[in-house]
């Protein structure tokens, strides 16, 4: 199956003290390129996300977003600090009795000042945040993967509608070329019967013109070699697996036969045909960019 390197995936998973949430979203790359925003308490698990996402992904620019939300209040704790307290009380004790003013303090004021409550977050047991992870992770995968999928067979399908409309231009080069150089001939043989009147015609002359004519335009490489093309991509486009690489050099090469195709023109159907040739490849390369 054909796989496009665009693709989004969303999972969540959660117990009653954590949540973790999964996004990961891909455009088109030539190679793989991983880009990981991971909060703190998931950073050592870093090496399993990635090795995670190369067994399932092998081309594409992929960011991946993950978040974690503690959802249980039970993980804070508010620390008295009685020492600390005792010593605010016996500082401001010395400060009314030196400037002689009233002390108002009182146990509500007391804790307002630093450190004598302190809010803390409790060193709970973290071992369910790689299960959670990895749960999260592996649910966006599987709908990240889907996304691709769908859409890869949508390019397919474009791509083998292009094949055949590029078989028709092959195939009118195909049968024109042999026409041109009949004609060629034809016209040839017709200027000089012009030029001679009543002498006779030198057939031999007349060929050994037409054969360096016929070589210096003929396409019969060209279309065989585009013929080739087609056929190939066909066939990769229907194996399916990763071929963006392969189908991208095709394309490549589909175009270096038509630019040659047109070098060679001196017929307007020819040039045509060329010119719809390249516009074709242009529009299949830039769907192939998005093939994995």
């Amino acid at each position: 199956m054909i796989k496009s390197m665009t693709g989004f995936g969303r999972g969540v998973s959660f117990n009653e003290t954590r949540k973790i949430t999964v996004e990961m979203k891909s455009v088109n790359h030539r190679y793989l390129d991983l880009n990981l925003k991971l909060p703190r308490k998931c950073n050592p698990y870093e090496a399993d996300v990635r090795n995670f996402l190369k067994s399932k992904i092998s081309r594409g620019k992929v960011d991946v977003y993950v978040t974690l939300e503690e959802t249980a209040d039970s993980n804070y704790r508010i620390t008295y600090n009685s020492n600390m307290a005792a010593m605010y009380l016996e500082h401001l004790k010395c400060m009314s009795e030196e400037f002689q003013l009233k002390n108002d303090i009182t146990a509500t004021s007391l804790s307002h000042y630093p450190d004598v409550l302190v809010t803390e977050e409790i060193d709970a047991e973290e071992t369910d945040i790689p299960i959670l992870l990895m749960d999260a992770l592996g649910q966006a995968m599987d709908q990240f993967l889907f996304n691709r999928s769908t859409e890869g067979q949508h390019l397919c399908n474009d791509l083998l509608d292009k094949m055949t409309e590029m078989e028709g231009y092959v195939q009118i080069l195909k049968d024109r070329s042999p026409e041109i150089i009949e004609e060629y001939k034809t016209r040839l043989t017709e200027k000089i019967a012009d030029l001679l009147g009543d002498h006779q015609v030198d057939e031999g002359r007349i060929a050994a013109e037409v054969t360096i004519y016929a070589d210096k335009v003929c396409i019969d490489e060209e279309i065989v070699r585009l013929s080739s093309h087609v056929r190939e991509t066909k066939e990769a486009l229907l194996s399916g697996g990763e071929v963006g690489r392969k189908l991208d050099f095709i394309a490549q090469e589909m175009n270096r036969e038509a630019n040659t195709v047109l070098s060679k023109s001196t017929d307007v159907t020819i040039a045509n045909m060329g010119i719809s040739l390249k516009t074709l490849i242009e529009k299949v390369r830039e769907q192939i960019q998005n093939i994995e």
